[in-house]
Protein backbone atom coordinates (compact mmCIF):
# COMPACT_ATOMS: atom_id res chain seq x y z
CA UNK A 1 0.00 0.00 0.00
CA UNK A 2 2.56 2.15 0.76
CA UNK A 3 4.55 1.38 -2.22
CA UNK A 4 1.14 2.48 -4.45
CA UNK A 5 1.42 5.57 -2.09
CA UNK A 6 4.54 6.52 -2.93
CA UNK A 7 4.23 5.88 -6.66
CA UNK A 8 1.16 7.40 -7.15
CA UNK A 9 2.56 10.87 -5.47
CA UNK A 10 5.80 10.43 -7.83
CA UNK A 11 3.52 10.55 -10.47
CA UNK A 12 1.68 13.33 -9.11
CA UNK A 13 4.78 15.62 -8.89
CA UNK A 14 5.47 14.26 -12.46
CA UNK A 15 2.36 15.90 -13.82
CA UNK A 16 2.52 19.03 -11.75
CA UNK A 17 6.27 20.02 -13.36
CA UNK A 18 5.46 18.67 -16.42
CA UNK A 19 2.47 20.96 -16.60
CA UNK A 20 4.59 23.91 -15.33
CA UNK A 21 7.11 23.51 -18.15
CA UNK A 22 4.31 23.76 -20.24
CA UNK A 23 3.13 27.03 -18.71
CA UNK A 24 6.67 28.05 -18.60
CA UNK A 25 6.94 27.28 -23.24
CA UNK A 26 3.53 28.88 -23.69
CA UNK A 27 4.94 32.18 -22.75
CA UNK A 28 2.14 34.61 -24.06
CA UNK A 29 3.03 36.85 -26.77
CA UNK A 30 0.19 39.35 -26.72
CA UNK A 31 2.21 42.21 -24.11
CA UNK A 32 -1.26 42.80 -22.13
CA UNK A 33 -1.55 39.14 -21.39
CA UNK A 34 2.14 39.00 -19.24
CA UNK A 35 2.57 39.57 -15.67
CA UNK A 36 5.60 42.03 -15.25
CA UNK A 37 8.33 39.07 -14.09
CA UNK A 38 7.00 37.45 -17.88
CA UNK A 39 7.62 40.10 -19.43
CA UNK A 40 11.03 40.50 -18.71
CA UNK A 41 11.69 36.56 -19.61
CA UNK A 42 9.65 37.64 -23.18
CA UNK A 43 12.49 39.99 -23.83
CA UNK A 44 14.71 37.82 -23.72
CA UNK A 45 12.85 35.41 -26.00
CA UNK A 46 12.09 37.64 -28.47
CA UNK A 47 15.62 39.25 -28.46
CA UNK A 48 14.16 42.83 -27.73
CA UNK A 49 11.79 42.65 -30.79
CA UNK A 50 8.64 43.73 -30.15
CA UNK A 51 5.35 44.21 -33.10
CA UNK A 52 3.42 46.86 -33.23
CA UNK A 53 0.14 46.03 -35.23
CA UNK A 54 -0.93 49.49 -36.39
CA UNK A 55 -5.12 49.87 -37.42
CA UNK A 56 -7.40 52.60 -37.57
CA UNK A 57 -11.27 52.96 -36.52
CA UNK A 58 -13.10 53.66 -39.15
CA UNK A 59 -15.96 52.92 -41.80
CA UNK A 60 -15.10 49.52 -43.92
CA UNK A 61 -18.30 49.31 -46.32
CA UNK A 62 -21.75 49.00 -45.17
CA UNK A 63 -20.54 45.30 -43.85
CA UNK A 64 -17.53 45.69 -41.94
CA UNK A 65 -16.85 46.30 -38.57
CA UNK A 66 -15.09 49.73 -37.58
CA UNK A 67 -11.97 47.76 -36.18
CA UNK A 68 -11.54 46.00 -39.60
CA UNK A 69 -7.69 46.80 -40.29
CA UNK A 70 -7.15 46.39 -36.31
CA UNK A 71 -8.39 42.70 -36.28
CA UNK A 72 -6.54 42.31 -39.64
CA UNK A 73 -2.70 43.53 -38.20
CA UNK A 74 -3.27 41.61 -35.29
CA UNK A 75 -3.91 38.53 -36.83
CA UNK A 76 -1.06 38.70 -38.82
CA UNK A 77 1.24 39.36 -35.95
CA UNK A 78 -0.40 36.64 -33.91
CA UNK A 79 0.41 34.32 -36.49
CA UNK A 80 3.95 35.81 -37.06
CA UNK A 81 5.00 35.56 -33.37
CA UNK A 82 3.23 31.51 -33.70
CA UNK A 83 5.86 30.70 -35.65
CA UNK A 84 9.25 33.26 -34.91
CA UNK A 85 8.65 34.49 -31.02
CA UNK A 86 7.96 38.36 -30.85
CA UNK A 87 6.07 40.28 -27.84
CA UNK A 88 2.94 41.57 -29.85
CA UNK A 89 1.72 45.44 -29.00
CA UNK A 90 -1.77 46.10 -27.42
CA UNK A 91 -4.45 47.15 -29.76
CA UNK A 92 -3.14 50.71 -31.02
CA UNK A 93 -5.38 52.87 -33.40
CA UNK A 94 -4.24 56.45 -33.43
CA UNK A 95 -3.17 56.86 -36.81
CA UNK A 96 -4.36 59.25 -40.16
CA UNK A 97 -7.99 58.81 -41.17
CA UNK A 98 -8.74 62.65 -42.19
CA UNK A 99 -9.85 61.34 -45.45
CA UNK A 100 -12.91 59.46 -43.47
CA UNK A 101 -14.21 62.01 -41.38
CA UNK A 102 -17.55 62.48 -42.86
CA UNK A 103 -18.19 58.93 -42.53
CA UNK A 104 -19.92 58.21 -39.02
CA UNK A 105 -17.63 56.06 -35.90
CA UNK A 106 -14.20 57.53 -37.65
CA UNK A 107 -11.99 57.98 -35.27
CA UNK A 108 -9.72 60.61 -36.48
CA UNK A 109 -6.89 62.12 -33.92
CA UNK A 110 -4.79 65.20 -34.52
CA UNK A 111 -1.61 65.15 -36.62
CA UNK A 112 0.41 66.15 -33.60
CA UNK A 113 -1.35 63.67 -31.32
CA UNK A 114 -1.05 60.54 -33.70
CA UNK A 115 2.53 61.50 -34.28
CA UNK A 116 3.20 62.35 -30.38
CA UNK A 117 1.69 58.83 -29.11
CA UNK A 118 3.51 56.97 -31.26
CA UNK A 119 6.70 58.64 -30.69
CA UNK A 120 6.23 58.17 -26.78
CA UNK A 121 5.27 54.46 -27.14
CA UNK A 122 8.29 53.64 -29.18
CA UNK A 123 10.37 55.50 -26.24
CA UNK A 124 8.44 53.68 -23.28
CA UNK A 125 9.07 50.28 -25.02
CA UNK A 126 12.66 51.65 -25.37
CA UNK A 127 12.81 51.92 -21.32
CA UNK A 128 11.29 48.55 -20.92
CA UNK A 129 14.31 46.85 -22.98
CA UNK A 130 12.54 47.08 -26.33
CA UNK A 131 15.15 48.01 -28.46
CA UNK A 132 13.50 46.86 -32.04
CA UNK A 133 10.23 47.63 -33.27
CA UNK A 134 8.26 46.71 -36.20
CA UNK A 135 5.18 48.45 -37.17
CA UNK A 136 2.70 46.81 -38.82
CA UNK A 137 0.49 48.66 -40.50
CA UNK A 138 -3.00 47.29 -41.43
CA UNK A 139 -4.60 50.81 -43.00
CA UNK A 140 -3.84 52.26 -46.26
CA UNK A 141 -4.09 55.77 -45.20
CA UNK A 142 -0.98 55.56 -42.35
CA UNK A 143 1.32 54.52 -45.48
CA UNK A 144 3.10 58.15 -46.00
CA UNK A 145 2.26 58.97 -42.36
CA UNK A 146 4.59 55.81 -41.12
CA UNK A 147 7.33 55.87 -43.74
CA UNK A 148 8.01 59.53 -42.89
CA UNK A 149 7.81 58.78 -39.11
CA UNK A 150 10.55 55.98 -39.71
CA UNK A 151 12.39 58.45 -41.70
CA UNK A 152 12.38 60.88 -38.77
CA UNK A 153 14.01 58.22 -36.32
CA UNK A 154 17.32 59.78 -38.01
CA UNK A 155 16.57 63.46 -36.54
CA UNK A 156 18.61 62.57 -33.00
CA UNK A 157 20.13 60.21 -31.12
CA UNK A 158 18.28 56.91 -30.52
CA UNK A 159 19.45 53.89 -28.55
CA UNK A 160 16.75 51.54 -30.40
CA UNK A 161 15.44 51.08 -34.33
CA UNK A 162 11.68 51.56 -36.01
CA UNK A 163 11.21 49.61 -39.00
CA UNK A 164 8.11 49.55 -41.32
CA UNK A 165 7.03 46.04 -42.43
CA UNK A 166 6.57 45.96 -45.84
CA UNK A 167 5.44 42.31 -47.45
CA UNK A 168 6.54 41.95 -50.91
CA UNK A 169 4.73 39.52 -53.71
CA UNK A 170 5.57 36.09 -53.97
CA UNK A 171 4.76 35.08 -57.30
CA UNK A 172 3.56 31.78 -56.28
CA UNK A 173 1.39 32.76 -53.64
CA UNK A 174 0.34 35.84 -55.63
CA UNK A 175 -0.74 33.42 -58.28
CA UNK A 176 -2.83 31.15 -56.26
CA UNK A 177 -4.54 34.44 -55.00
CA UNK A 178 -5.36 35.66 -58.37
CA UNK A 179 -7.20 32.49 -58.92
CA UNK A 180 -8.82 32.83 -56.39
CA UNK A 181 -10.13 36.62 -56.49
CA UNK A 182 -12.81 37.01 -58.41
CA UNK A 183 -13.29 40.82 -58.56
CA UNK A 184 -10.82 43.15 -60.31
CA UNK A 185 -11.38 46.35 -58.52
CA UNK A 186 -10.28 46.06 -54.87
CA UNK A 187 -9.06 48.80 -52.84
CA UNK A 188 -10.91 49.03 -49.44
CA UNK A 189 -13.64 46.84 -47.64
CA UNK A 190 -13.46 44.94 -51.01
CA UNK A 191 -13.12 41.09 -51.69
CA UNK A 192 -9.47 41.00 -49.68
CA UNK A 193 -10.34 42.64 -46.68
CA UNK A 194 -13.88 41.00 -46.60
CA UNK A 195 -12.41 37.35 -46.94
CA UNK A 196 -9.81 37.73 -44.32
CA UNK A 197 -12.57 39.47 -41.73
CA UNK A 198 -14.44 36.38 -42.46
CA UNK A 199 -11.51 34.38 -41.51
CA UNK A 200 -10.84 36.14 -38.03
CA UNK A 201 -14.59 37.43 -37.05
CA UNK A 202 -17.13 36.30 -39.33
CA UNK A 203 -19.79 37.36 -36.57
CA UNK A 204 -19.04 40.76 -37.78
CA UNK A 205 -19.00 40.16 -41.35
CA UNK A 206 -22.68 41.23 -42.76
CA UNK A 207 -22.64 39.72 -46.31
CA UNK A 208 -26.60 41.35 -46.76
CA UNK A 209 -25.13 45.14 -46.74
CA UNK A 210 -22.67 44.53 -49.39
CA UNK A 211 -24.88 45.74 -52.28
CA UNK A 212 -26.50 48.52 -50.15
CA UNK A 213 -23.86 51.19 -51.11
CA UNK A 214 -21.79 51.40 -54.27
CA UNK A 215 -18.08 50.53 -54.29
CA UNK A 216 -17.74 51.77 -57.69
CA UNK A 217 -14.76 54.06 -58.58
CA UNK A 218 -16.47 57.72 -59.22
CA UNK A 219 -13.51 59.04 -61.08
CA UNK A 220 -14.62 62.43 -60.29
CA UNK A 221 -10.95 63.95 -60.38
CA UNK A 222 -10.27 61.99 -63.47
CA UNK A 223 -9.66 65.73 -65.70
CA UNK A 224 -6.86 66.69 -62.70
CA UNK A 225 -3.02 67.07 -64.66
CA UNK A 226 -0.39 66.51 -62.71
CA UNK A 227 -0.89 67.12 -58.89
CA UNK A 228 -1.62 65.23 -56.15
CA UNK A 229 -4.78 66.52 -53.53
CA UNK A 230 -5.94 65.24 -50.01
CA UNK A 231 -9.43 65.29 -51.43
CA UNK A 232 -8.26 62.07 -53.96
CA UNK A 233 -9.81 59.09 -51.90
CA UNK A 234 -13.00 61.06 -51.28
CA UNK A 235 -12.91 62.15 -55.06
CA UNK A 236 -12.67 58.19 -56.41
CA UNK A 237 -14.66 56.40 -53.49
CA UNK A 238 -17.04 59.19 -50.99
CA UNK A 239 -19.17 55.86 -49.49
CA UNK A 240 -15.54 54.94 -48.09
CA UNK A 241 -16.38 51.41 -50.19
CA UNK A 242 -13.73 50.44 -52.72
CA UNK A 243 -14.51 46.91 -54.42
CA UNK A 244 -16.92 44.49 -53.51
CA UNK A 245 -17.47 42.54 -50.51
CA UNK A 246 -20.26 40.51 -51.56
CA UNK A 247 -17.29 37.83 -53.51
CA UNK A 248 -15.28 37.22 -50.18
CA UNK A 249 -14.54 33.25 -49.79
CA UNK A 250 -12.78 31.79 -46.70
CA UNK A 251 -9.89 30.17 -48.10
CA UNK A 252 -8.61 33.73 -49.67
CA UNK A 253 -8.66 35.09 -46.73
CA UNK A 254 -6.32 32.56 -44.95
CA UNK A 255 -3.77 32.70 -47.80
CA UNK A 256 -3.61 36.56 -47.67
CA UNK A 257 -3.01 36.59 -43.72
CA UNK A 258 -0.42 33.58 -43.89
CA UNK A 259 1.31 34.94 -46.37
CA UNK A 260 1.48 38.26 -44.63
CA UNK A 261 2.30 36.44 -41.36
CA UNK A 262 5.21 34.04 -43.05
CA UNK A 263 6.94 37.19 -43.97
CA UNK A 264 6.46 38.83 -40.84
CA UNK A 265 7.65 35.71 -39.10
CA UNK A 266 11.54 35.97 -41.61
CA UNK A 267 11.81 39.95 -40.30
CA UNK A 268 11.37 39.06 -36.75
CA UNK A 269 13.51 36.05 -36.83
CA UNK A 270 16.22 38.59 -38.85
CA UNK A 271 15.98 41.25 -36.40
CA UNK A 272 16.63 38.30 -33.63
CA UNK A 273 20.15 37.34 -34.71
CA UNK A 274 21.46 40.66 -36.16
CA UNK A 275 22.16 44.07 -35.31
CA UNK A 276 23.15 46.06 -38.13
CA UNK A 277 20.52 48.35 -38.36
CA UNK A 278 21.29 49.58 -34.59
CA UNK A 279 24.93 49.56 -35.34
CA UNK A 280 24.50 51.53 -38.44
CA UNK A 281 22.14 53.96 -36.45
CA UNK A 282 24.63 54.11 -33.89
CA UNK A 283 27.24 55.27 -36.54
CA UNK A 284 25.10 57.86 -38.22
CA UNK A 285 24.17 59.36 -35.53
CA UNK A 286 28.03 60.01 -33.97
CA UNK A 287 28.56 61.30 -37.93
CA UNK A 288 25.68 63.35 -37.48
CA UNK A 289 26.68 65.42 -34.80
CA UNK A 290 29.96 66.19 -35.83
CA UNK A 291 29.99 66.01 -39.71
CA UNK A 292 32.95 67.95 -40.68
CA UNK A 293 34.90 66.59 -38.25
CA UNK A 294 35.74 63.29 -39.87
Amino acid sequence: MKRLIHFILSLLSCIIVSAQQANENQLPYKMEELSSPQFVTALEKSGGVCVIPLGIIEKHGPHLPLGTDLFEAREVAFIAAQKEYAIVFPPYFAGQIFEARHQPGTIAYSSDLMWKMLEETCRELSRNGVKKIIILNGHGGNNNFLRFFCQSQLSGSRDYVVLLFQPAPDQTTQAKINSLKKTTQDGHAGEEETSMMYVIRPDLVHPEATKTQSGEDQARLKQLPYAFTGIWWYAKFPNHYAGDGSRYSKELGKLLIRSDASQLAELIRYLKSDNSINALQEEFSKRAQNPVLQ
